[in-house]
């Protein structure tokens, strides 16, 4: 039994949380709604896992690196940290490439004004 993979996992989610909380982008901006977006998240990606391994499609590869910790035939328990990860990671990846264009539409914006002011002064 190896803790490697959750460690990496864990260890990867706290840096995605880290910038979340520096930049407030989602967890730290609106708590509760963060958790109910991350639960429905990853709900819906269990389902979707569960629903592959019915249907055969998905398979557990054992590895040197996981626990051996199931939570289901074929559902290791690295996978539920990964899916709340991956739904906290795309999160903050997508308000914050929101938060940049807006951030870049408003600088030129304001760069427009300014040349516009300028020319009218000639």
């Amino acid at each position: 039994m190896s803790f490697v993979y959750l460690a990496v996992l864990l260890f990867s989610a706290a840096g995605v949380l880290i910038v979340d909380w520096r930049y407030r982008l989602f967890c730290w901006a609106e708590p509760a709604r963060a958790a109910a977006v991350l639960v429905a998240g990853t709900v819906f990606f269990v389902l979707w896992d569960l629903a592959g391994i019915g249907l055969g499609v998905f398979f557990h590869g054992a590895g040197p690196y996981m626990t051996g910790l199931m939570l289901a035939p074929e559902l290791p328990v690295e996978e539920l940290v990964f899916l709340a990860f991956l739904c906290e990671l795309t999160m903050v990846l997508v308000l914050g490439a929101q938060r940049l264009l807006s951030r870049q539409g408003a600088t030129r914006a304001r760069q427009a004004t300014a040349r516009t002011r300028h020319e009218a002064g000639r």
